[in-house]
This record gives structure tokens, sequence and C-alpha cells, in this order.
């Protein structure tokens, strides 16, 4: 199973900045199969209500939040390499973040930074992370 078709990014929201939509459309070209469930911004509890909803039952919840585990950009493709074929669903909440009750369920919890994103940007983090991690494990140059 390709790498890319292992991932599923839920967030929250809509990306409405022009330059991010960009940036996320030529990672996600060089990314084939990476898809995206975008779900209504709302209250943290509906929205996680509505994640878990979008999760299948055969993935792996990973919430992007500052309180999860800091990596390094090879020890993230390190991770990744070694959950194997499991399917992962990364999470990333809306501007009030997500409920501590999701978190508390999550298989694993990422930090992008101890700084805090708007959402829109650690979507395309994500998706740029997400492609340096596979070039890594590939062995392309672009991880230098």
């Amino acid at each position: 199973m390709p790498i890319t078709s292992r991932y599923r990014i839920i967030a929250i929201g809509k990306v409405r900045k022009v330059w991010i939509q960009k940036g996320i459309s030529l990672y996600l070209k060089r990314i084939p199969g990476l898809a995206i469930t975008e779900i209504r911004d709302s209250s943290p509890q509906k929205e996680s209500r509505a994640i878990k909803s979008a999760l299948k039952h055969d993935e792996l919840m990973v919430v992007l939040t500052e309180e999860g585990e800091s990596l390094s950009s090879l020890a993230f493709s390190q991770r990744l390499q070694n959950l194997g074929s499991k399917k992962l669903a990364f999470v990333i909440g809306g501007a009030e973040g997500l409920t501590p009750e999701l978190k508390s369920i999550a298989n694993w919890k990422v930090s992008l930074s101890p700084m805090t994103f708007p959402h829109e940007i650690a979507r395309l983090l994500l998706i740029e992370q997400l492609y340096r991690a596979h070039a890594i494990l590939q062995g392309t140059p672009y991880h230098r």
C-alpha cells in the first residue's frame, strides 16, 4: 500500500486564504491519494462528534495539539514507518481547538510546534511534513 493512501486528514473548516490553498494544492499534487475531509466549524462539542463520526473503523486517530509529542522530521518519518500499513487519520481542530475528550481517546498526539498556528496553516504544515516524511523514507533529496 503506498504511503499516501494510508493517511487522511480530518480538518475543521475550510481553507480560505488563497496562498495557503496554493501551497496545499502543490503538495497534494506531489502526494496523490492523500484525502482531506472537511468538517463544518461550529462548537467544539459538535465538531468532536462530527470527527468521531468521520473516523473509519480501521483508522488510528492522530490529533494535532500543542500538548502532543514534538518530533523532528526524521523522527516523524521513522514513526510513520514503524506504524507499518496502519491507516492514520490526522485531526486538525478549529479555532477553539479539540475537546479534552477527543484528545483523550486519540491513538497518538502530535505537536507541529510549541507555537499555536491557525488551523489553515497547521493543515499546510502537516501536509508538507507528510510529504517530507515520504521523501525521507524514499531517500529523495527533498529533505536535506
